[in-house]
C-alpha cells in the first residue's frame, strides 16, 4: 500500500504506546485480525495461525500436511522457491539445485506454462496435459512405497517467470493429490492481497468451485512490517493440535503486528487498491503489447493485474 503509509505508521505507533506482548498475552487484535482476514476467503479456511514471515509461515503448512496426511513426500513445480529455511529450501527447485541436490521426498512437476513449457497453446488440451503430469508422478511415488502428503504451488509461479496457470488446472491437480491423500498448499506470499486485481487471492482465478487446503500469506500482509499467516480447515488444524505439541510463535499475532495487519486491510478497502490493480495492470500490459509488435525480441507478454512478465527470447519460431 505504499512506503510508511500514514494509516499503517499510525496503527503501529498507537498500539506501540499501548501494549506490544507476546503471544501468550490474549489481546483483541488478534482475534478482530484473524474475523477480518476470513472475511476475504472461502468459508472452509477459517483457521489462522499468525508468524513474522512467509517462510514460517510455508515451513508450518508443511507440518499441517505431513500431520494431517501422516504422509511425507511433497511435489512442487520446477523452479519453484518458497523460502529460506532449511525445510524450505528442500521444496525449492530454484534453490536445491545449486545446493544438496533434491531429497528422496521432493519431486518435481512441470510448470504449466503454456508459452515456453512442455504443452503449448497449441496444445489440444494444456490443462490436462500438465495434471496427468503430476497424476504420473504420484503414481510413480506409490509404486515406491512412498505417500504423497502435499501438493505445494505459488498460486502464481513467479520465480519460474510469472506464470498464469491455465484456469482449471488447480482444480484437475488437487483431484488426483486428494486421491492420494494429500492436500493442495497455495502460496499467496508474493501473489495475494488483490495484487492480481480481479480477486483478491491468485488461487481464486482458478474459478470459484477450487478451494485449496492451506493458504499461506507474507509479504504484503503488514507492507514491510514482519507479519505472516496460514489459513487452514478445521479438520487440518485439529489433526494438528491433537498431537498435544501446540503451535506457539513467541511475536506471531502480537497486538502491533494484527494492529497493522488490520491497517492494510483498511487501506487497500478504503483506496480501492485491487480495482487500481486492474486498471494499471490492463495499462502497462497494453503498453507492453504495443513494444511486443516493434520488437521481436519480446516473444511473450502475460498478466493478470499487477502481475505481470515478460518473456524475452532470440528466436520467433522455437
Amino acid at each position: 500500500v505504499g512506503h510508511c503509509h500514514p494509516d499503517i505508521v499510525k496503527a503501529a505507533h498507537e498500539q506501540n504506546q499501548l501494549l506490544n506482548t507476546n503471544s501468550r498475552y490474549l489481546h483483541d487484535n488478534l482475534v478482530d485480525y484473524a474475523e477480518r482476514l476470513s472475511k476475504t476467503l472461502p468459508e472452509k479456511l477459517c483457521i489462522f495461525y499468525f508468524l513474522n514471515s512467509g517462510s514460517e509461515a510455508n515451513d508450518l503448512a508443511l507440518r499441517l500436511a505431513r500431520q494431517y496426511t501422516k504422509h511425507e513426500d511433497v511435489i512442487v513445480l520446477d523452479h519453484a522457491y518458497h523460502g529460506h529455511l532449511t525445510s524450505l529450501i528442500d521444496i525449492s527447485p530454484y534453490k536445491f539445485r545449486n545446493l544438496e541436490g533434491q531429497k528422496e521426498w521432493v519431486h518435481v512437476a512441470p510448470v504449466p506454462d503454456t508459452y515456453r513449457g512442455l504443452y503449448r497453446e497449441d496444445h489440444e488440451d494444456s490443462v490436462t496435459a500438465y495434471a496427468d503430469e503430476v497424476k504420473n508422478i504420484i503414481e510413480h511415488v506409490h509404486k515406491r512405497g512412498r505417500k504423497i502428503a502435499a501438493f505445494f504451488v505459488e498460486s502464481l509461479p513467479s520465480v519460474g517467470g510469472q506464470i498464469i496457470p491455465p484456469a482449471g488446472y488447480f482444480q484437475k491437480v488437487a483431484e488426483h493429490v486428494h486421491k492420494a491423500g494429500g492436500v493442495f498448499i497455495a502460496d499467496e506470499i508474493q501473489v495475494g492481497f488483490g495484487r492480481v486485481g480481479k480477486h483478491f487471492w491468485a488461487f481464486q482465478l482458478q474459478g470459484e468451485d477450487f478451494i485449496p487446503d492451506i493458504v499461506t500469506m507474507g509479504k504484503p500482509i503488514g507492507n514491510g512490517h514482519p507479519l505472516a499467516c496460514v489459513a487452514t480447515t478445521k479438520e487440518i488444524a485439529e489433526a494438528f493440535a491433537a498431537t498435544g505439541v501446540e503451535y506457539f510463535n513467541t511475536f506471531g499475532g502480537n497486538p502491533v503486528s494484527c494492529a497493522i495487519g488490520l491497517a492494510v486491510l483498511d487501506v487497500i478497502e478504503k483506496e480501492h487498491l485491487q480495482a487500481r490493480a486492474t486498471e494499471v495492470g490492463n495499462f502497462l500490459m497494453k503498453l507492453l503489447k504495443e513494444q511486443q509488435i516493434k520488437h521481436p525480441i519480446i516473444g511473450d507478454v502475460r498478466g493478470c493485474g499487477l502481475f505481470i512478465g515478460v518473456d524475452l527470447i532470440k528466436d520467433q519460431a522455437e
